[in-house]
């Protein structure tokens, strides 16, 4: 197939997303206002794992980038090439993330997701947000303004450094000109630090501030490993799809595959192994503030067992030990449809990560002798619209990228090592 056809064939695809997409958002915007009309956060929370799942590859991608061009790795220069064309993501996840971060700014309840925005809102058992102790502590950092400021602030790190990674990689494929590569080499060393940064606080403000009792000094790197692997499980499907149908095709070789199946096992093992560390550096502390985010994961207040005790099973057995035994053969990694099937089984398992880090959450209730409500797990068509929606935008995102531009980066100082790699 000519160079013609496959970049039309993208095109088309890339116009059957945005349809997707704009139809997905239109849908998951249905249930935003319905939330908002109904002081509702659960609709609110279905665009915002849309919003974290998307992001969370893009992201995963970014940081790989960067660790490759630390280490001066020569084998990946043809996938980094399709890592750069996801960047095209991130001003669109900025844009599709704004109604949220916004609605402090114009809606009665500023707090109906975010629930230390209203110092109103009750909390079970004690009172308002207003009257919490543990908040005023936080208020300094807990408080609207320089929440936007962080919104804005983390989204332009991630497009600033990713910007000029694509915009050094496809001049290099123009003037040939090395420097280019020793730019995004220093870029990274400094890159890599304000990346680990933002996505720090991007998860603490999106996701840990949901339940702002908590705490934890390890959830960033939780959300760094969970994007690492959504990232690795992403590119290998990516890569796949373009060798059998596109720019990749007798490019893409087994080596290349095997090497990020590795990848996908060492960062199953290190999520496994943040996941637990903070499990149970919280489950020994015994404090309090700490315990009630795993125990609304488990139990009900009068201590019979929910449904994200399931979910949490769930992740032991299908997000670690599937992956981990599948991922330790050789096979799985060089095998096409056995390395399609496990990155397809993570970035599902991945989603289910996403939702028992962000809908749980105590709910007051006016009957006192019943402490506090549990938000239930549930899919809800909400959710599955935001995920079509999100993505949709992000897939033609990518496909505009990708035609704009060489399939591979050409002129790149280590492409022919690249194109010739082995195991």
């Amino acid at each position: 197939m000519s160079s013609e056809a496959i970049n039309a064939k993208t095109k088309k695809v890339g116009l059957i997303a945005l349809v997707a997409g704009i139809a997905g958002l239109a849908v998951a915007g249905v249930g935003l206002f319905q939330g908002l009309g109904a002081d509702d956060a659960r609709p609110l929370m279905s665009w915002l794992i849309g919003v974290a799942f998307w992001l969370s590859i893009a992201l995963g991608m970014l940081f790989l980038t960067q660790i490759w061009y630390v280490f001066h790795a020569r084998w990946p220069v043809i996938i980094r090439r399709q890592c750069e064309h996801c960047f095209a993501a991130f001003p669109w996840l900025l844009l599709i993330f704004l109604p949220l971060a916004l609605i402090p700014l114009f809606h009665e309840n500023p707090g109906i997701l975010w629930k230390w925005m209203n110092g109103a809102n009750p909390l079970p058992g004690h009172g308002t947000v207003g009257e919490d102790p543990l908040y005023s502590w936080k208020t300094p950092y807990l408080n609207i303004p320089f929440f936007l400021i962080r919104v804005f602030g983390i989204f332009g790190v991630f497009m600033l450094i990713s910007g000029l990674l694509r915009k050094w990689s496809f001049d290099t494929d123009k003037t040939g000109d090395a420097n280019n590569t020793h730019k995004a080499r220093r870029l990274s060393s400094i890159g890599l630090f304000l990346c680990a940064a933002a996505a720090t606080l991007g998860a603490i403000d999106w996701f840990k501030s949901l339940e702002y009792h908590w705490f934890s000094t390890m959830y960033g790197v939780w959300f760094f490993a969970a994007s690492m692997r959504a990232a690795l499980s992403s590119i290998l499907i990516l890569c796949v799809i373009l060798a059998y149908k596109g720019h990749l095709k007798g490019i893409l070789k087994q080596a290349h595959r095997y090497d990020i199946g590795c990848m996908m096992l060492a960062f199953t093992i290190f999520w496994t192994y943040i996941s637990f560390s903070q499990y149970f550096l919280v489950y020994n502390a015994n404090i309090p503030e700490e315990t009630f985010w795993y125990n609304i994961r488990e139990k009900n207040f009068d201590g019979t067992l929910n449904s994200w005790w399931w979910i949490s099973m769930c992740l032991v057995f299908c997000n670690f030990l599937v992956p981990f035994l599948i991922l330790l053969w050789y096979k799985t990694k060089v095998v096409v449809w056995r390395t399609v099937a496990i990155s397809a089984w993570i970035l599902i398992f991945h989603i289910v990560d996403l939702y028992w880090n962000i809908v749980p959450g105590k709910l007051p209730t006016t009957d006192h002798s019943e402490g506090y409500l549990v938000r239930q797990f549930s899919v809800t068509p909400f959710d599955i619209a935001a995920l079509i929606g999100v993505g949709g935008v992000c897939i033609w995102a990518v496909t505009r990228s990708m035609v704009k531009t060489e399939p591979i980066p050409i002129r790149d100082p280590n492409i022919a090592k690249s194109l010739n790699y082995t195991e």
